[in-house]
């Protein structure tokens, strides 16, 4: 069994390399390591993730895919969610989170007799179902309360819509247009998906905004 770790990680490099340590101490202290790592910044809410399809198509039946927190692996409605386990379902893989203790027991190493296995199969589809759907309403009410504030402050007249991550925006352009790195390069390092590099590329190239100066 091989064990293959998805990180849905924000664009702040500390925070990614704290869950990154954390999925690591996680398979360190059960005596497995972990073979590949997957990161991407894409909304949970979305199937068109690169990175996790890459996984997919990658691992065979019997690995298994180590998440931090199941809403990293999944904010999306019920129509997505179930896409999403009938993929995942295919390879025969087991998710393994570390807020969901009743899927530790892929890692152990004992077996068990058919009844206990079935039971713990079947507690465990069940709890990742119920933190699936916290999950995406989480993510809802968040976008609720976005809205509502965003329509609060134009009424106010104090919105100015989102405004760019400068420093995001910076390290793009210099890796990409000045270093000449690749699209997926640029992304992996900057820890965003390879569209935000291509719309991000795209955007100063139209716009000739390359705010950089040669020593940056």
């Amino acid at each position: 069994m091989y064990i293959f770790a998805y990180l849905r990680a924000s664009t702040q490099e500390q925070d990614a390399e704290r869950a990154k340590k954390r999925l690591q101490e996680f398979a360190t202290e059960r005596g497995h390591r972990i073979a590949s790592w997957f990161v991407e910044n894409v909304s949970g809410a979305s199937l068109q993730r690169p990175e996790l399809m890459r996984l997919l198509e990658n691992a065979s039946p019997g690995d298994a895919l180590l998440i931090e927190q199941v809403d990293r692996l999944s904010r999306l409605d019920e129509a997505g969610w179930q896409k999403l386990k009938e993929l995942i379902g295919n390879k025969n893989l087991s998710i393994i989170s570390l807020d969901l203790p009743t899927s530790h027991v892929a890692l152990e190493s004992h077996k068990s007799d058919d009844f206990t296995a079935v039971m713990l199969r079947a507690i465990n589809a069940m709890m990742l179902d119920m933190l699936a759907a916290i999950a995406r309403k989480d993510y809802q009410d968040r976008r609720r309360r976005q809205i509502e504030g965003i329509s609060k402050a134009k009424q106010q007249g104090k919105y100015k819509g989102k405004q760019p991550n400068i420093q995001l925006h910076e390290n793009v352009i210099k890796l990409r247009l000045q270093k000449g790195m690749s699209i997926r390069e640029t992304a992996s390092i900057c820890g965003i998906s390879e569209r935000q590099v291509i719309r991000i590329t795209n955007y100063h190239r139209d716009k000739k905004h390359f705010y950089l100066d040669e020593e940056l």
